[in-house]
């Protein structure tokens, strides 16, 4: 980690006294290039945001021709704007008829936030489940639902009614009652260090939510859109959620968040009151020609059916070191547990002065994580594995 007052000096806020360092140039496919020409291999793909790669030709082209057309014209919602028009086409045909009807915002905790108060609005309800090791985003309400009490203390008091329960715990599903509008889970947990629910419990989750007239909402931020090995990841539990939330990957590259549901869900933002949730640049035209772009790539290119092969190949690769205790992972999405979070905080140092741009979690101090683009070749992923492989020879020593 290294200190910095690289953006303090530019009048520009950070999030730390401490950063990365890198002063970047350009970038293209896997690999981000700075200002002094070094070349590093980026392994964690912008914290999920550039799955398919940097400067992706056909997001590009998207982008210069809506730019030649027209930015922003209206508030969401008031003109009618191709763009979105053919996002929200193209990502409900790849959804449950059920998830037919999408609102675009700015980010993903945008979309948490939208799914919380839409939650509300259908149940009329004001009680909330998530889950310890919770994730949802920085804004308050999506703070309320996310786990980490550290990052949470300073800015209390959050929202009210809003308990916490156990993954893959299903005595804990007891808690789900006819007072909770909401219960809200990432389908595969990210920043607890890549927690994956059991087929038995996230089943059993649903059967309850049905019994008790509560939604529930996954948010796929994170492990959405072929990060997993599958386009959606609720896709290995056989069920479907009553809300979908997106973001990160979704853009193309660009800033864009979703909620996903079904139109008759939906309509309750248009009433009692109306303009329920209301956003200026959700929507934005120029974002949504870039994520239509991106997903019609990841589609049209099959992506998604190379990703579980590309994982093991990594998982394969890294395991038997005797630095490793475990590794977690579903398609590209790595969690890999040391001993200490002093050797991953080594590991991560040694990696971006090697070159690899690897990455903490902020729920889990002893691993590291790995997302990287889901465009890496197997080649890449090769040469990627045995440059961490030296990196742990050297912490040894």
């Amino acid at each position: 980690m290294k200190a910095s007052n690289f953006y303090l000096d530019r009048h520009l806020a950070q999030t730390t006294p401490y950063n990365m360092g890198i002063e970047v140039a350009h970038a293209d496919g896997i690999y981000i290039y700075d200002v002094s020409g070094k070349r590093y291999t980026d392994l964690i793909s912008g914290l999920g945001v550039s799955a398919l790669g940097h400067n992706n030709q056909m997001v590009n082209e998207a982008l210069k021709a809506q730019i030649d057309k027209h930015l922003h014209v209206m508030v969401y919602g008031e003109f009618i704007q191709k763009p979105q028009l053919e996002l929200g086409k193209l990502l409900t045909s790849t959804l449950p008829k059920s998830l037919d009807t999408c609102y675009f915002v700015n980010s993903g905790t945008e979309a948490n936030e939208a799914a919380l108060k839409l939650a509300k609005r259908v149940t009329g309800r004001k009680k909330i489940i998530s889950f310890v090791g919770a994730y949802h985003g920085s804004t308050h309400g999506s703070l309320s639902v996310s786990s980490n009490e550290q990052k949470k203390y300073p800015f209390r008091p959050l929202l009210p009614q809003v308990e916490f329960i156990r993954l893959n715990e299903e005595e804990d599903l007891q808690q789900i009652d006819e007072d909770c509008a909401c219960v809200i889970l990432e389908t595969i947990q990210g920043d607890a260090g890549i927690r994956i629910p059991t087929l038995e419990f996230l089943q059993a989750l649903r059967e309850r939510c049905n019994a008790m007239g509560t939604m529930l909402i996954f948010d796929e931020i994170q492990a959405g859109l072929g990060r997993t090995g599958t386009l959606w990841a609720f896709e290995y539990y056989g069920i479907v959620p009553d809300i979908l939330t997106l973001g990160k990957a979704l853009g193309g590259g660009l800033p864009i968040g979703a909620l996903v549901s079904s139109k008759e869900n939906m309509a309750q933002f248009t009433f009692n009151p109306m303009l329920g949730h209301i956003t200026t640049f959700g929507g934005h035209p120029l974002v949504c020609s870039a994520a239509h772009a991106g997903l019609k790539y990841l589609l049209d290119k099959d992506l998604v059916t190379e990703v579980n092969k590309k994982g093991k190949l990594l998982h394969d690769l890294l395991i038997q070191h005797s630095l490793v205790r475990e590794i977690r992972y579903r398609g590209l999405f790595f969690a890999i547990e040391m001993e200490s979070a002093e050797l991953v905080q080594k590991i991560v140092d040694g990696c971006l002065e090697a070159g690899l741009i690897t990455f903490w979690f902020l729920s889990c101090p002893n691993a590291f994580r790995l997302a990287p683009p889901l465009t890496i070749s197997e080649e890449e992923i090769r040469d990627s594995t045995a440059t961490i492989l030296k990196v742990f020879d050297k912490a040894v020593h």
